[in-house]
C-alpha cells in the first residue's frame, strides 16, 4: 500500500514490448520493486505507464535488466486517485480462466489429432495453443509470496515446450528424408477450423472485458498470429489433397516449430525475470 500523498507516473517507451508474454517478464521483474502502485501495459503503442513513489531510475533499471529498452516519455506527479486501477478483478480473472480452457483444450485437441493424422502442421500448431495457456495460467497467479513458484511454473512449462518443439523439429527432417506417411488432409483442415474458431472465441472474451481501444486492439495484436497459424494450416492441408504430399504440411510443420521455438526462450525469460 502507498501511504505517499502524492504519486509519480511515469511513461516508459518500450519498443521491444508487443505480446503479452512480454508483458508478463516486464510484470515478473517490477514486482520485486517496491513503491509500485499500479502498472498499465498498452502493447499496441508499446508503452508502460507506471504509478509509483519509489525513485523512477529503479523502475528504468529493472525494466532494462530483462533486456528490452526503456525509454522515459514523461514523468510527473498525479493524485493518488489518479494510481488506483478501476478494472473488476473478477472479471478480470473469469476472462482469463475462460480463454485459458479454450487454448489448453485445443492444445490437447490438436497434438492428438496431429498424432493420429500424421500432419506436424497440427502437432506444431498445438505447441502454440500451449504457449498460450501457459501466459494466461502465469497472469491468473497472485503475486506476492507466490513469485518463485510463478517463476518455477515458466522454467518448468518454457524447458517442456522447448523439448517438443525440438523433438518436433527433429521429426519434420525425418519426414523430409522419406519417413512418415501423408497427412490426412481433411483431419488438417476440420481440426484448424476449429482451432480457429478458438482463437476468435478468446478474442470475443478480451473484447467483452476489456475497457478501452488500447485493450481492444492489444488483444487482436495478440491472437493476429495465432489466426495466421490456423490459416496457413487450414492452406498446407489444401496443398496436401492437391499434391498427393506431405511435403506442405512438413514446411508448415518446421515454420512453427521454430516459431514455437522461440516462444518457449520468451517463457523461460519470464522464470529469469
Amino acid at each position: 500500500m502507498i501511504k505517499d500523498d502524492a504519486i509519480n507516473q511515469t511513461v516508459y517507451k518500450i519498443a521491444q514490448m508487443d505480446c503479452p508474454t512480454e508483458e508478463q517478464i516486464i510484470r515478473m521483474k517490477l514486482q520485486s520493486v517496491q513503491g509500485i502502485a499500479r502498472l498499465d501495459f498498452n502493447l499496441e503503442e508499446r508503452t508502460l505507464m507506471v504509478f509509483h513513489s519509489s525513485d523512477a531510475a529503479l523502475i528504468t533499471n529493472a525494466i532494462n535488466e530483462t533486456g528490452f529498452n526503456a525509454e522515459i516519455l514523461n514523468s510527473g506527479s498525479v493524485s493518488p486517485c489518479e494510481s488506483i486501477s478501476h478494472t473488476e478483478q473478477f472479471s478480470e480473472r473469469k476472462m482469463l480462466y475462460s480463454v485459458l480452457v479454450i487454448n489448453a483444450f485445443f492444445f490437447i485437441f490438436e497434438i492428438i489429432a496431429g498424432i493420429l493424422s500424421n500432419s506436424m502442421g497440427l502437432v506444431a500448431d498445438s505447441l502454440d495453443m500451449f504457449a498460450d495457456a501457459i501466459v494466461y495460467s502465469l497472469s491468473l497467479m497472485v503475486i506476492g509470496k507466490a513469485i518463485s513458484h510463478k517463476k518455477q511454473v515458466a522454467t518448468v512449462s518454457g524447458y517442456f515446450q522447448l523439448i517438443l518443439a525440438v523433438t518436433g523439429f527433429v521429426e519434420v527432417v525425418k519426414r523430409f528424408f522419406g519417413f512418415g506417411e501423408v497427412p490426412v488432409f481433411q483431419t488438417m483442415v476440420i481440426v484448424s477450423i476449429l482451432a480457429l474458431i478458438g482463437n476468435v472465441s478468446s478474442l470475443m472474451i478480451l473484447r467483452k472485458a476489456r475497457n478501452g481501444e488500447a485493450h481492444l486492439k492489444a488483444s487482436w495484436i495478440f491472437t493476429t498470429n495465432d489466426v495466421i497459424i490456423n490459416i496457413v494450416v487450414i492452406v498446407a492441408g489444401a496443398l496436401v489433397y492437391l499434391t498427393h504430399s506431405k511435403i506442405p504440411d512438413l514446411i508448415v510443420g518446421g515454420i512453427i516449430f521454430i516459431i514455437v521455438m522461440r516462444g518457449s526462450y520468451n517463457i523461460l525469460r519470464i522464470g529469469r525475470a
